[in-house]
């Protein structure tokens, strides 16, 4: 064992600060970080990695992209933290609504988990009701309410739910699975009067990339209206990677609320949930739903912020970051068919999921087929020997930035081939 990690987990639980880092669903010993540039991350033995992981998704740019690093020096030497508001704070919020021309205002928070437990909060304010609906493996963050049949780390851990969820709280969260309309008219027929909202990543990438039907979403905006509840759609992950506006745009669907984070900080933490006015003076301090964060809108985040959307305002930006991540599908699948592994590439402009099974990619986590998930560890171990930075986890997505150019691309094939070559030879 690395004599870092060793000092790691007589320190924190498992050593690491979030439970997916861990490896254990991939086996082996998760490298530590020394630091990252562009498209590569070098481990604290100078090994060097070509990234697709890119933080879980925020370093849409690349790892320390230089504008981003300079508008966090300038701002860092203006003051750390002020907990009050300041211009970048304000400029920021006016860039973010540019991109979703529906919403009237929002409000900063430190995380993803802080947008959409904010954002359940003010639903039930609005609405009066208690009970909310959520899919079955997606994953909104480790709010209790939302920590039933959740994705990301509890899929890759096995775990349905976390423990500490007091049972009175999870019996007021109703879980349907993905891409079924019969499933979803049941329950509203069934309890649409107390029903405050439903919550749904309109692209779920938390549990493999689970593309959904224009249809379904349509189907729940439009049963959410006609039983007076509130549809959220969590683009903490989608939003501003898959476009400007995120699923939002690409659908042309409205919801009432969105959640943000990743791409909105540049890489420091940063959420934000955002709707029309009419919801959000329900919110402290023009209203009774209370929600505050003492380094909410913090000046050198905001700065991060700012930096990374001002280079996503090139309109070729997005067309750019879907052909690169149509490069490495591409190449990922003649490596699975070379080799003969069943599989393919679930993939939605910079984002992508290996989908280790016969057929085209499941919409539901019900067609995940878990089999998938052993393969995919020895993979991955053969993948992170040849120097390329896989997700820790089979359910989780690769990212590719703008700083991955044709020959990390290459390289991540190649690294890739290599492992699925090795792995063969395992049986």
């Amino acid at each position: 064992m690395h004599p870092l990690l060793e000092r790691a987990k007589k320190v924190m639980p498992g050593g690491v600060s979030s439970p997916v880092r861990a490896f254990l669903a991939v086996g082996g010993e998760p490298p530590i970080v020394a630091h990252a540039r562009g498209a590569e991350i070098t481990d604290v033995d100078g090994k060097v990695y070509t990234d697709l992981v890119g933080s879980w998704g925020p370093m849409i740019l690349g790892h320390s992209h230089p504008a981003v690093v300079e508008a966090i020096a300038r701002a860092a030497r203006e003051g750390l933290s002020f907990g009050a508001t300041c211009e970048r704070e304000v400029r920021l919020a006016e860039a973010v609504l540019s991109r979703f021309p529906w919403a009237d205002k929002l409000r900063f928070v430190s995380t993803g988990t802080e947008a959409v437990m904010s954002a359940v909060r003010l639903a039930r304010g609005a609405t009066g009701r208690s009970r909310i609906v959520k899919f079955e493996a997606c994953y909104h963050g480790h709010a209790d309410s939302l920590l039933v049949k959740g994705g990301s780390g509890l899929a890759t851990l096995g775990i349905p739910s976390s423990a500490g969820v007091p049972p009175a709280l999870a019996e007021l969260t109703e879980v349907l699975p993905l891409d079924d309309e019969r499933a979803a008219d049941a329950l509203f027929a069934e309890r649409g009067r107390e029903i405050a909202c439903v919550i749904i990543e309109p692209l779920p990438a938390n549990s493999g990339l689970l593309v959904q039907r224009r249809s379904f979403l349509e189907h729940l905006r439009k049963l959410s209206r006609e039983h007076g509840a509130l549809l959220i759609f969590d683009e903490v992950i989608s939003g501003l990677r898959v476009a400007r506006g995120g699923m939002t745009e690409i659908t042309g669907i409205e919801p009432d609320i969105v959640t943000l984070g990743k791409i909105v900080g540049g890489g420091m933490p940063v959420g934000a949930y955002l709707a029309k006015d009419a919801l959000m003076t329900q919110v402290a301090p023009l209203g009774p739903v209370y929600q505050a964060g003492t380094l909410s809108g913090n000046p050198v985040a905001m700065a991060a912020g700012l930096a990374t959307l001002e280079l996503l305002e090139d309109p070729q930006v997005y067309r750019e970051l879907d052909a690169r991540g149509t490069m490495l599908a591409r190449g990922f699948e003649r490596a699975l068919e070379r080799f003969d592994v069943t599989g393919t590439v679930a993939r939605v402009g910079s984002i992508l999921w290996l989908s280790l099974q016969a057929g085209p990619p499941p919409r539901a986590w019900q067609a995940v087929d878990p089999r998938g998930a052993r393969l995919y560890g020895r993979i991955h171990r053969h993948a992170m020997r040849n120097g390329l930075w896989m997700a820790p986890s089979a359910y989780e997505v690769a990212f590719v930035s703008l700083a991955h150019g044709a020959e990390h691309i290459e390289r991540a094939t190649r690294a890739f081939e290599s492992a699925l070559e090795a792995a063969r030879e395992e049986g």
